[in-house]
């Protein structure tokens, strides 16, 4: 019989907590609303024993608060997870994020909006800016994503296939649609697109597939080799989204670059907050910055023409006259 009443009693807190998760400072619940509330549910409760479970809650760390309407208590709780700027933020990712499908990320924004409460929910929803017009189209991203984490949680190889998009659209799968069988190293995110990195053993570095450019990924019975575990433990994925997705190519050098001052921030976010800079007079400054010297970067510096310059090392400055001999011999044509 004790047990029985243990059993009640603790479902009655259950329920309680539960009405609770509705309220927040601008919608308490009155005592005599959550009493009714709980005899709906054949619950007894009464504003005597409510109390006593509520300071019975309390005790127990829960963050309940009440104050007076008119003679009766209306209680609510703050006990949230999440506060509204951290939701706002996490709504503003998803709806940046072009790798989430429209659909995928409408219901992706209900559940996250939910995490503020039922009546902020609301609020933040009818909110919602939609900035990313650029929407992915691969609705099976979460599956594989999914199967990605689960081979890296075990520790398995995959095989998959993967595809581009012609100008209508439609697939057109690589390798004739052969699949892949990789070894899969760790997840990244870079510039609205999420990536797989895989160790490629004949040119034994890193390499990346676009997720939303991967389809029938599955786990294979082997097992990840221990070289490529024990490299997934010791590489730097971030340094490697820098090198590889900032800078793609080519061998890594220190590299010398003057500009004008109306650069610094683009500099800052190119290579980050951290990258030493000197003044060089009242409106040029010059840093030193870690590349792998490829097209990408010479294209990237010869997007600020008069702004901005190789000033070292000789070798480099030789390799970008050369790419920009090429692109007027082409442009002449």
């Amino acid at each position: 019989m004790k047990t029985k009443e243990n059993n009640y009693q603790k479902i009655k807190l259950l329920k309680i907590m539960e009405l609770l998760r509705e309220t927040d400072e601008d919608h308490p619940f009155k005592t005599s609303e959550i009493c009714y509330r709980l005899h709906c549910m054949d619950i007894t409760c009464d504003t005597r024993t409510l109390g006593k479970d509520m300071r019975f809650l309390v005790s127990q760390g829960y963050d309940i608060q009440y104050r007076m309407q008119g003679h009766e208590k209306a209680y609510y709780t703050e006990d949230s997870r999440f506060s509204v700027p951290e939701v706002k933020i996490l709504m503003d990712a998803v709806q940046a994020a072009s790798f989430i499908t429209e659909k995928k990320t409408g219901e992706l924004i209900k559940k996250i909006s939910s995490l503020a409460g039922i009546h902020r929910a609301e609020v933040l929803s009818s909110n919602l800016i939609h900035f990313n017009a650029h929407k992915h189209s691969n609705e099976a991203v979460y599956y594989t994503v999914a199967n990605l984490e689960e081979a890296l949680r075990r520790g398995k190889q995959i095989t998959f296939r993967c595809f581009d998009l012609d100008e209508t659209g439609n697939r057109v799968f690589r390798k004739n649609g052969e699949r892949y069988t990789e070894e899969p190293m760790g997840l990244v995110f870079y510039e609205d697109n999420y990536y797989l990195i895989c160790y490629h053993h004949y040119y034994e570095h890193p390499f990346a597939f676009r997720i939303d450019r991967m389809c029938d990924v599955d786990l294979t019975d082997q097992d990840i080799s221990l070289k490529v575990r024990e490299l997934s433990r010791e590489t730097d994925f971030t340094a490697f989204t820098e090198k590889s997705f900032k800078m793609f190519g080519g061998d890594e050098k220190a590299v010398s670059i003057r500009f004008l001052n109306r650069l610094i921030g683009t500099v800052y976010d190119k290579f980050g907050e951290d990258t030493p800079m000197k003044r060089i007079d009242e409106d040029v400054v010059e840093a030193l910055v870690k590349v792998q010297v490829s097209e990408m970067f010479f294209g990237w510096v010869s997007q600020f023409p008069g702004w901005m310059e190789i000033t070292w090392p000789e070798s480099v400055i030789k390799e970008y006259n050369e790419h920009i001999a090429k692109l007027n011999q082409i442009c002449r044509r």
